[in-house]
């Protein structure tokens, strides 16, 4: 069970509409670079890049070396967030 601090981790860590729309990004092409997914979302790759920083402090985003490029997934925790919210819809 999870502490009421990592709940408010992860409730933070989605609480804001380009964060949610990054992780159903990712839920549909994982192993996404950072300009990979700002391109695709018309965001800043200085937005992205924050925004998918605090996903991976919230635990719910994976970061992966691949050369120079770090790839991005969504963790478990991450999937099972995303599925939440989709139940709110």
């Amino acid at each position: 069970m999870l502490k009421p601090r990592q709940l408010e981790r992860i409730t933070k860590g989605i609480a804001n509409h380009r964060r949610i729309a990054i992780m159903e990004l990712l839920s549909h092409s994982p192993e996404l670079s950072v300009m990979e997914i700002s391109d695709e979302l018309k965001i800043n790759f200085k937005t992205a890049s924050e925004h998918i920083r605090r996903l991976a402090l919230a635990g719910l985003v994976l970061k992966r070396n691949q050369g120079a490029m770090v790839r991005h997934k969504l963790t478990s925790q991450g999937l099972a967030i995303l599925k939440f919210l989709r139940t709110l819809e």
